[in-house]
């Protein structure tokens, strides 16, 4: 044992402290029976004590601290779909060649319920999503999550991420495909074979970002209503979104 811990001092000088008051209360009342029963009256009690400190107590301050690291995740989210969930769900999309149903499925309205977000992750998330790579515009793709790289890698050095595991695993499904398209000299006149592992790579970020969007939107309607308001006005898989509030 360490003696120069300051937790081994701390308790050697609570023990001297509470013997010196168990000799200053005999020295004064001269009443050992008094001492003893209190004693035992006080170590009877210790298991409960113990109980409700470490069982009821720190269970407490347990969820406490995870609604305050959740609060948290959700304002990292929030930052990675203004930066670049929100375009790049709209510019993957376009690949999507049944992207017309599936932006119906995530045409998220201001009175949606917690069932109806369920209900839209859960189909979603069950459509096949034929992705085409030669559909969409893969050099603008490319470009974009380029530009992003540093804000990308901040986000993945983030350790309290690690309690958020779906996000992450969207970060790293988004990542990879930006370092797939960086890998190439040039994503024009692929052949099929190429084309066909990028689709691949666009389905698994597609998908992961199109569930943590819907989850996402689902708390800023619990939490923040005028965010969610905006949302729902800038959705990028509804073409007609007016971001002007007309009513």
């Amino acid at each position: 044992m360490n003696l120069k811990s300051w937790r081994v001092r701390l308790g050697i000088g609570l023990v001297a402290a509470s013997l010196v008051l168990y000799v200053l209360h005999y020295l004064i009342f001269h009443d050992f029976h008094h001492i003893a029963i209190y004693t035992v009256h006080d170590i009877a009690f210790l298991p409960l004590e113990v109980l409700l400190v470490t069982m009821v107590l720190h269970e407490l301050l347990e969820r406490r601290a995870k609604r305050e690291l959740l609060h948290k995740l959700n304002m990292v989210i929030g930052a990675f779909f203004s930066e670049v969930g929100n375009r790049l769900l709209g510019m993957l999309a376009t690949f999507d060649a049944s992207a017309v149903d599936a932006r119906q499925k995530l045409l998220v309205r201001p009175d949606w319920t917690p069932k109806q977000f369920a209900e839209a992750r859960a189909v979603f998330a069950a459509a096949q999503h034929p992705i085409d790579a030669s559909a969409g515009d893969l050099e603008a793709v490319r470009d974009f999550l380029t530009s992003k790289r540093d804000f990308l890698l901040r986000l993945l050095e983030n350790p309290n991420l690690l309690e958020h595991e779906s996000f992450t695993d969207t970060l790293w499904a988004v990542f990879h495909l930006a370092e797939e398209l960086e890998a190439r000299p040039g994503v024009t006149d692929l052949p099929a074979t190429d084309l066909a592992h990028l689709g691949g790579d666009i389905k698994r970020a597609y998908a992961a970002l199109a569930g943590q969007w819907v989850g996402h939107l689902e708390h800023l309607k619990a939490s923040y209503p005028y965010l969610f308001s905006l949302a729902v006005r800038t959705n990028p898989l509804d073409p007609e979104a007016p971001v002007l509030v007309s009513e």
